[in-house]
């Protein structure tokens, strides 16, 4: 029995009549359009062949089904002309992206869709890319998943408000796909977070019983959670899912499960910082930070994202090694330029260092330390303190920007390549309140507001319980039917 909250999102969410013959019938047509522009058959996959799409989502993934003989290099070309072809039919426009071989990602009236070309197999074992997969999903899920389509879209949405719900690696969170399996496997939407509310790092879930011994499987896939693909025991349905997304999946099962609130399925609006908002956050915290901009690199997302990150850990590294305290670090992919953020207990340090040195007893070491600072003349030292030598020397970086600046020391971190190309072609180096830029206002917003998502909805819930109009307000378009006034 679904609680007054679920009914109402349900409600919201839940695609009407029209728009399923809508949606069915430009599959049909953008099926049918393969076949005349290519002569292969195609499919459309995902949540709108299975039925578990959110209301208001226009998108279609449509799958061109090549021969499996086809050569990889004719399958890239022959799959863009096709995707082309189809997109000239119906008049629309299309932008190429690249995953492991480019595709289509098109708008055709009003349907965003992806043309997406993949070989015909007849199993998994068969496959020649990752895309060979796909259609598989939908097949094994299509008719196992229609009893459980309004769980899976109160899982969706749940997830969605909560910002766990994408795979990609910005979000790092559950798919469509990963969610309509555990709807599948625990037997619903509240059976699902009440499994969740139960997850610990390396939670293993086999639909199909692909490892009775759970040990085999932890000795394959290392991620937070492992979710075996039914359709190839050799994936991990739930591979992008970070460990920080899982603990805040499970956060927030466990405060939905104690206190139900509208405020779970309610997205949050996204808040942008002003100038004076960041000039005031910098001020009061009484850190230091320093600032990394460049160009973007021009590939997508989750190309760019993983690089920037990898990059950003490297530096904060060469700024710990240095001896600058890092006490927390960001990143954003903006649309023209990137931002690497690292906050210091202090951008500036002493001029010296001390150096620790042997044990005097150890004679030959101690020889070479007295001889190398002795003669050094930087500081104080070498002395001998509780046993060892000491002494003091000059220190290489005195500021922390002047260590970004240094491009030999910048360049011998671990970059991503392509933002090492970028960092290459030109970077600027910021400090203190100059690292305000408008470009990354969302970002700054986040950074400096930073709370779990689990806790927004928990203090959301709470003030929605003093208010039971405010659950109408933020989840009812139309009041007229509304059950939040019921006992």
């Amino acid at each position: 029995m679904r609680n007054r909250y679920e009914e109402g999102i349900l409600r919201e969410i839940f695609p009407s009549k029209e728009e399923e013959r809508a949606v069915e019938e430009m599959g049909e047509k953008l099926i049918a359009a393969v076949a005349s522009a290519a002569g292969i058959p195609a499919m459309v996959t995902g949540s709108v062949a299975r039925g578990t799409w959110v209301k208001g989502d226009k998108d279609i993934d449509l799958f061109m089904l090549f021969p499996p003989e086809t050569e990889r290099e004719e399958l890239r070309e022959k799959g863009l002309a096709a995707g082309y072809a189809v997109v000239e039919m119906f008049g629309g426009t299309a932008a190429e992206k690249y995953a492991e071989h480019p595709y289509l990602n098109a708008v055709i009236d009003g349907f965003d869709v992806d043309l997406v070309p993949c070989y015909q197999i007849n199993s998994t074992a068969e496959m020649k890319c990752a895309v060979d997969r796909t259609p598989f999903h939908t097949r094994y899920l299509k008719e196992k998943i229609a009893p459980l389509r309004a769980d899976v879209l109160l899982l969706k949405q749940f997830c969605k408000a909560g910002g766990v719900y994408g795979s990609d690696h910005t979000t790092g969170g559950l798919s469509g796909y990963l969610c309509e399996l555990l709807a599948l496997f625990c037997g619903g939407f509240t059976e699902v977070l009440s499994a969740a509310a139960g997850f610990r790092p390396q939670t293993i879930i086999d639909i199909e019983q692909y490892y009775p011994d759970k040990k085999a499987a932890a000795k394959l896939f290392s991620e937070p959670l492992i979710v075996i693909d039914p359709t190839d025991k050799t994936r991990n349905v739930a591979a992008a899912v970070t460990l920080t997304k899982l603990a805040e999946f499970t956060a927030l099962a466990r405060g939905y499960l104690a206190h139900p609130s509208g405020a779970y399925f309610t997205a949050e609006p996204q808040v942008l910082f002003s100038k004076e908002d960041f000039t005031s956050a910098v001020t009061r915290r009484k850190t230091a930070l320093v600032s990394l901009t460049f160009k973007t690199p021009e590939y997508v997302e989750d190309t760019v994202v993983p690089q920037l990150k990898k990059t950003g850990e490297s530096i904060a590294s060469l700024l710990k090694d240095a001896e600058f305290s890092v006490i927390r670090s960001g990143f954003s992919m903006g649309k023209e330029h990137s931002l690497l953020l690292f906050e210091l207990k202090s951008e500036t340090l002493p001029a010296f260092t001390i150096r620790e040195g042997p044990p005097v007893w150890n004679t030959e070491n101690s020889k070479r330390f007295t001889a190398k600072y002795a003669q050094s003349g930087d500081f104080a030292g070498p002395w001998i303190a509780d046993g060892r030598w000491y002494a003091e020397t000059a220190r290489k970086y005195t500021e922390a920007s002047a260590l970004l600046r240094d491009t030999n020391t910048l360049f011998s971190a671990s970059l991503g390549k392509h933002i090492r190309v970028s960092l290459e072609e030109g970077f600027e180096v910021k400090t203190g309140l100059l690292v305000w830029d408008e470009e990354f206002s969302a970002f700054f917003a986040g950074y400096f507001t930073k709370t779990a998502s689990s806790i927004r909805k928990m203090q959301a819930a709470e003030r929605d319980a003093g208010d039971p109009d405010a659950v109408c307000d933020t989840m009812c378009a139309d009041k007229q039917g509304c059950l939040h006034d019921e006992p």
